[in-house]
């Protein structure tokens, strides 16, 4: 029988849709759910379904879709957005395997691809025993080219607008963030502004902090403000709270000869801007002229040169690591674990951070390498690889991914709708457990 899988939300572009070629080139039949015009925009055909109804109905819909179609895969992007976590909680129940695609553990040009769920949601066991077994890689990675701002902002902005375009086909659509075309575009632009504008006012810090000999500094890591990560595997309910929690910390415990450089995330650049705040609470703390709050210098270079890096639960605590550089991480983090981030609390960290068993890291970078990690881009294909979608997988992940299609009897169209092929254990929807210990569900 042939494998049916559904999929729900992807990064905006047209990934998806590639990633659907891959699969029927394998044999397998690949539905597509969309919930607003973004989606249409870049996935549409006969076997897609547009979902427009209340999301209070959403269980319910989804259950019998699943039902009629004999899915037994799905996949989507993004575990914490309101119709995916409803969907984790369904799937299992009705024996659907559900697999998440994310941006990569490992930066730049990868894909992360788990099973159930990924950071905060992630079956990544934190325990180092478990990869001190493991072998380190075998050969350098090879890194692949070229940049995708370009192609995410066009993609984007032709999402919000196809969104709204058609939102009067999708009324109750809720986005996991703004979805106004006009405002999201100024930001696009505000961004690019900026970008030119802090290649000047910058100057000094890049000559400061990036030169041979740099003073002694600590890193903060920010991460985009409106990162799930940040609300729903940590004890933080903005970025603003994670910035005034270090500042304090560090006027407390950290030497006096150091200073803290506070960088922001590029992604975010058009979009916040913290600096009022952090002077505001530089100044509180005592500590106004030893934080410096930067957003545009290089971030390999200023983990070279840091003393160390303090992060929520970022993916630059994997570059901290790689450089050798201590780690602290303030929430749930994949790579937080006895000998590669410190455990000792905050205030403990300034004054004598944990060294990075580095062999450690290489075995827990190679086992990423080996399970869930794709060399590739949502949103531009760096690579020839021979599948639509630009992917290069390791060996564990192809056999999952493209699982026995091939073999598939490509003429059972019409066993779609025979629910009897497959046990269906009806979901009792009152015990799906929605509460922020498990994943916040955001509007």
């Amino acid at each position: 029988m042939a494998h049916n899988i559904l999929l729900l939300q992807g990064p905006v572009g047209p990934f998806f849709r590639r990633f659907a070629r891959d699969l029927e080139k394998a044999g397998a039949r690949v539905f597509k759910i969309n919930f607003n015009g973004g989606d249409r925009l870049f996935f549409h055909g006969e076997r897609c379904f547009d979902f427009d109804l209340p999301k209070d109905q959403w269980p319910l819909w989804l259950e019998k879709k699943i039902t009629e179609l004999n899915i037994d895969t799905i996949y989507l992007f993004g575990d914490c957005r309101h119709y995916h976590a409803v969907a984790r909680e369904i799937a299992p129940r009705l024996g659907v395997e559900v697999y998440v695609f994310e941006e990569g553990y490992l930066r730049p040009n990868y894909i992360t691809l788990e099973r159930n769920g990924v950071n905060g949601h992630s079956g990544i066991v934190r325990q180092a025993e478990k990869y001190r077994r493991g072998k380190r890689l075998e050969k350098p990675e090879t890194h692949l080219r070229g940049s995708s701002f370009f192609h995410a902002a066009l993609y984007a902005m032709a999402y919000y607008l196809a969104a709204a375009a058609q939102s009067g086909k999708f009324p109750h659509y809720e986005h996991h963030r703004p979805l106004k075309p006009v405002p999201e575009g100024l930001k696009w632009l505000r961004a690019g502004w900026r970008k030119i504008a802090y290649k000047v006012t910058e100057r000094k810090y890049r000559r400061l902090l990036l030169g041979t000999q740099p003073p002694d500094f600590y890193l903060v890591a920010l991460q985009v403000h409106s990162d799930m990560q940040i609300r729903a595997h940590s004890s933080y309910d903005s970025i603003e709270a994670f910035i005034a929690d270090c500042i304090r910390s560090f006027a407390n415990n950290a030497p006096a000869e150091t200073l803290l450089v506070i960088k922001h995330h590029p992604m975010d650049r058009g979009y916040t801007d913290y600096s009022r705040a952090i002077r505001s609470i530089a100044r509180q703390n005592g500590v106004a002229q030893r934080v410096i709050y930067v957003h545009d210098l290089n971030l390999p270079r200023l983990l070279r040169n840091t003393l160390g890096l303090v992060t929520v639960n970022s993916t630059v605590g994997l570059s901290a690591l790689l450089h050798g550089k201590p780690v602290k991480a303030m929430g749930n983090a994949i790579y937080d674990m006895p000998g590669l981030t410190t455990q000792k609390p905050l205030d403990e960290f300034w004054q004598a951070p944990t060294r990075v068993d580095i062999d450690l890291f290489e075995r827990f970078r190679a086992w990423l390498h080996r399970n869930n990690q794709i060399k590739g881009n949502f949103y531009r294909r760096v690579t020839a690889s021979g599948y639509h979608s630009g992917m290069i997988l390791p060996e564990l992940l192809k056999e999952t991914v493209f699982k026995s299609h091939r073999q598939a009897d490509n003429n059972a169209d019409t066993t779609i709708n025979d629910a009897s092929q497959k046990e269906i254990r009806r979901v009792n929807f009152e015990t799906i457990d929605t509460s922020p210990r498990q994943c916040r569900l955001y509007q």
